[in-house]
């Protein structure tokens, strides 16, 4: 998989902060949509305390492997699957976590059997759709014209 790719895609969507802020859900975060974790050697620093863009893609990297380790667990035929289909659902994954995504169950019949346009279809029918239309949209668009 491309990751230089997803890389720049994942980075137009979220953004990038090389600081640490608080999220619209007042959560701190850094970097290209990183949750501060308590793991994090940015764990308890204040708000506005400068991200080196070194770490910013170090953690990112981390994120896009727990993403794809995700995805391979949620999508059974997974590898079988078009570069550019793993590229959007990752997208997906990313933005969304795996406990969101689950819920994209007549989504993931339509992605099993490899019908493209009417999984698109299906993740248009959703709340995420409504939430983040503009990226929604661009994936979408992508994953029926594979």
């Amino acid at each position: 998989m491309n990751q230089e790719k997803l890389y720049e895609e994942i980075k137009a969507d979220e953004g990038e902060v090389l600081e640490i802020y608080k999220d619209h859900l007042g959560y701190e975060t850094f970097g290209i949509g990183h949750l501060v974790t308590k793991t994090d050697p940015e764990h308890g620093k204040p708000v506005g305390t400068p991200v080196s863009s070194d770490r910013v893609r170090e953690v990112f990297k981390n994120d896009i492997a727990t993403s794809i380790y995700y995805c391979e667990a949620q999508f059974n035929k997974w590898h079988s699957w078009p570069e550019e289909v793993q590229l959007i659902m990752v997208n997906m994954m990313f933005n969304m976590g795996p406990t969101r995504m689950a819920k994209f169950k007549n989504m993931q019949t339509q992605l099993s059997i490899g019908d493209w346009k009417e999984a698109a279809v299906e993740g248009r029918d959703s709340l995420w759709y409504k939430q983040v239309t503009n990226r929604a949209e661009r994936l979408m668009s992508r994953l029926e014209n594979v």
